[in-house]
Order: structure tokens, then C-alpha cells, then sequence
């Protein structure tokens, strides 16, 4: 069976930095594309980082860039993605997601064609 957890989540208050991690179980997850997506009640599902397979291109939103790094551990099945200071503005679930097919290594920043999903983790920064 493949799953995907996250965890790392929690309450803090702005200007806190949060590490956020997503282990990956079933299969092994190196070939894929991974990336971090996030979701607040009422709004679309939004890419917040991916990065390549080899850990060598990482992508970031503009809401995350200079902010939040994403890096992986292919030996462990891991990604993290890193979070310094934090907006109530990035309060959100946080889903790790992976994708199988990325061709020419392309970092998508959609939800398809994203293949497998973790369950989320609750973010919550207060003001």
C-alpha cells in the first residue's frame, strides 16, 4: 500500500519557523517529482514547493520563495520542507504529493499530475 505522511505540523505564532516532514512507504519514491501543496478552507488546493528527483532543482511559489525550503532524502523516502518566518497567512493543511510520470523532470505546480497524496498536516500561525 502506498502512503504518504506528513507531520511536523502545529500552532505557532508569527515569525516562527516550522519544519514540516512527509515519509513515503509502499514503493520507493526516488524517480518522482515531490512536492508540497497547501490548502485553507474554501480555497483551491496551492503549490507551495517541488523538487527533483536527484534534490538538484527545487521550485518555489512566490508565497514561499526566500521563506520555505524543501529538500529530500531518497535513502529514507523523505522530504521536508523547512518554514521560517511564518504569516497567519500560511495557515493551511499541508500535503505532501508525488509525482510518478514528470516527464523531463518538469516540476509541476497543479494538482494533477500529482499521482499520490498524504493526508495532510494542520499549519496554524497566530497573529
Amino acid at each position: 500500500q502506498v502512503q504518504l505522511v506528513e507531520s511536523g505540523g502545529g500552532l505557532v505564532q508569527a515569525g516562527d519557523s516550522l519544519t514540516l516532514s512527509c515519509t513515503a512507504s509502499g514503493r520507493s519514491f526516488s524517480s518522482d517529482i515531490m512536492a508540497w501543496f497547501r490548502q485553507t478552507p474554501g480555497k483551491k488546493r496551492e503549490f507551495v514547493a517541488g523538487i527533483t528527483p536527484n534534490g538538484h532543482q527545487i521550485l518555489n511559489s512566490e508565497v514561499s520563495k526566500g521563506r520555505f525550503t524543501m529538500s529530500r532524502d531518497n535513502g529514507k523516502n523523505m522530504v521536508t520542507l523547512q518554514m521560517t518566518d511564518l504569516k497567519p497567512a500560511d495557515t493551511g493543511v499541508y500535503y505532501c504529493a508525488a509525482d510518478r510520470t514528470n516527464p523531463g523532470n518538469m516540476i509541476e505546480t497543479t494538482v494533477p499530475p500529482y499521482d499520490d497524496w498524504g493526508q495532510g498536516t494542520q499549519v496554524t500561525v497566530s497573529s
